[in-house]
């Protein structure tokens, strides 16, 4: 039965060899850009046009049309490639060019190689675009599946390879029109090829996320340099586990931790949890969508009958209401039966990969803590806690950020973090929100190796005494909690001094040559109850660190309630702004600018009676005993 899309909504493919049909009413050119993980494209030779037409897997049109089809063989596309673009764009060079608004929206199938149509998709809704990615075939779990996209650039063409990371992108999408003039029969013909089963050799493999790859090979990652210090650079590009194929009966294959792209199973899991997350993001943005479609259209026609006196007057009325309860009811149920589909496989991948997770992506409860050791270089990221939608429930995605934090984290105690019906009083809320920065702080600690994090606390009024118990009944604190005016004002000259210094040191090339008493150690400062006990000096220093702090090592969490913070009316915006709010207890807050969705986010809290941060945090006092 052929799967009827919508923006956003995926369908799993049966095979790798398809037809992909188009019909745009006009003539529009054709072609497929071939991304990584990330959906990047590197370079114009990973983009098939109709001035280059054939790519391995890949076989676009040669000219524009009115109708086309291209030939694509996933099993051919180079191990690098994760992401099939099928893009389409109104011809250029009249004075008043076409927008796809202005024309009959393009209609999209897709075809196995013996004719059965497996999803079509008509991308509506567009007004000012000139170009726009239709439909996209993405790799997840060693299987293919389909997305309707619908993605349009008013921009046009060179706005579109922009977007997919071309560096040059004017310059290729000029080379691309120029390449197509319509011919007299171009109206009404179509193209068909057939792919190249060929692969190309060596292929690079971009690591994703913008961590930097090895000197050796290409260039293709981002400014900030995550590598872990001291370890190994590699020779050869990373690559992900081999997947499985899926069944014979064409279902998807077994889920497997590990199947991303990556330089180590570290970050093969990193990338495999956010590609999670998008997932589940993409399938619940479809299914929300469907179900407003289906409201609407449902709205639609009830407002049609109310028009017409003799249905809204006449014994016809219960009817046609009933009719069009019964269409809408259908589309929501497919689209239900849809979402559910996508959920019980994340489901099954989550069970998969949540047990083979490390320490600093594992929830508390993990068997990965059990014979924990103190490991000898640093994680490349840190598990902050669990987001969810309500669609998804029980489903939880893993938050991963990566480190060292680029920004502060704020721990909200403020009565906002409360959820409706909760019983929870002002001095409960504080606690937990202290509680929730020790399990943070404690984590932190038992994944970096001894002596390369020190924390330090501010708790001005002494209120954290007993949350704060895990860290100093270990000893593992970097000196006791300091306390009053004087207390907070020694530790913020201490960090702030660290921060100048070591700027000076490395703007001048002389990072090895620092004073004795700098700790070169990363610095975690937990400051309780902010802004209590800060006076306006003591605010400039934390926003100084706040804002320098990071790119040299000293980090900032604060438990706060904004509401404690009227008083400075907006001089502290900034410094919230700057900030990751997080709360101690359930909160739909984290939001997703890309899809529109507000996660719920979960702390990482330690289980009620387990007494494994009190066994960890013995084994990285000892190591630290060692270390001195």
């Amino acid at each position: 039965m052929t799967a009827e899309l919508v923006r956003g909504q995926n369908h799993p493919l049966p095979q790798v060899r398809l037809e992909i049909r188009i019909s745009a009413g006009v003539p529009v050119l054709a072609g497929a850009t071939l991304g990584d993980e990330n959906g990047t494209v590197h370079g114009p030779q990973r983009v098939a046009h109709p001035g280059a037409p054939t790519l391995p897997g890949v076989e676009v049109p040669r000219q524009a049309a009115a109708e086309h089809r291209l030939a694509v063989d996933l099993s051919a596309v180079p191990e690098a490639v994760h992401r099939v673009g099928v893009f389409l764009a109104l011809p250029t060079g009249t004075t008043d060019p076409l927008r796809f608004g202005a024309v009959p929206a393009p209609r999209t199938a897709v075809h196995g190689p013996d004719g059965t149509e497996i999803a079509r998709y008509t991308v509506s809704g567009l007004e000012t675009e000139a170009a726009l990615i239709a439909l996209e075939l993405y790799r997840r779990q060693g299987a293919w599946k389909i997305r309707a996209m619908g993605q349009g650039y008013a921009g046009g063409l060179p706005a579109l390879l922009a977007d997919q990371g071309l560096p040059e992108a004017d310059t290729l999408a000029a080379a691309i029109h120029g390449t197509t003039n319509p011919g007299p029969t171009a109206a009404h013909g179509h193209d068909t090829h057939r792919a190249n089963g060929t692969h190309r050799a060596n292929d690079a493999v971009r690591n994703p996320y913008d961590t930097p790859a090895p000197a050796d090979a290409p260039t293709l990652g981002g400014p900030i340099d995550y590598s872990h210090p001291r370890r190994p650079r590699h020779t050869a590009p990373p690559s992900p586990i081999p997947a499985a194929c899926p069944t014979s009966d064409g279902q998807p294959a077994p889920p497997v931790a590990g199947d991303a792209v990556g330089w180590s199973m570290e970050e093969r899991l990193y990338n495999q949890v956010w590609g999670m997350f998008e997932d589940l993001a993409r399938t619940t943005a479809a299914y929300r969508s469907a179900v407003d479609f289906a409201d609407t259209r449902l709205e639609k026609e009830l407002d049609q009958a109310l028009a017409d006196p003799r249905a809204r007057l006449g014994e016809g009325n219960a009817a046609v209401r009933e009719a069009a309860q019964i269409r809408r009811d259908q589309l929501a149920g497919q689209a239900r039966a849809a979402l559910d589909r996508d959920l019980a496989q994340l489901t099954a991948e989550s069970e998969v990969v949540e047990p083979a997770l490390p320490p600093a992506y594992a929830r508390w409860d993990s068997p990965a803590w059990h014979g924990y050791r103190v490991p000898t270089e640093p994680p490349m990221a840190l598990r902050l806690g669990d987001l969810h939608l309500p669609e998804s429930l029980p489903l939880r995605i893993p938050l991963l950020v990566r480190l060292p934090l680029e920004h502060g984290l704020w721990i909200d105690s403020g009565a906002t973090a409360v959820p409706e019906g909760s019983i929870a009083d002002s001095a409960a809320l504080r606690q937990a929100a202290m509680e929730t920065a020790v399990a943070l702080a404690a984590r932190l600690l038992a994944v970096h190796p001894a002596g390369e994090l020190a924390v330090r606390v501010i708790d001005p009024a002494g209120a954290a005494t007993r949350a704060l118990w895990p860290l100093t009944g270990a000893g593992v604190l970097a000196a006791p909690s300091a306390t009053g005016a004087a207390g907070v004002t020694e530790v913020l000259e201490r960090l702030t001094r660290r921060v100048d210094l070591v700027q000076m040191a490395v703007r001048g090339g002389a990072a090895g040559s620092l004073p004795d008493d700098v700790d070169t150690a990363r610095q975690l400062l937990i400051v309780n109850d902010f802004p209590h006990g800060f006076d306006d000096r003591a605010i400039t220093r934390l926003r100084y660190l706040a804002d320098e702090g990071p790119a040299v090592g000293v980090h900032l969490v604060l438990v706060a309630d904004r509401a404690d913070a009227a008083a400075y009316g907006p001089l502290l915006d900034p410094l919230w702004r700057s900030l990751m709010r997080l709360t101690p207890v359930p909160d739909e807050h984290l939001a997703d600018p890309w899809v529109g969705h507000a996660w719920t986010y979960e702390p990482g809290l330690v289980p009620v009676g387990s007494r494994i941060v009190e066994q960890v945090l013995g084994e990285v006092a000892a190591a630290l005993i060692k270390h001195k």
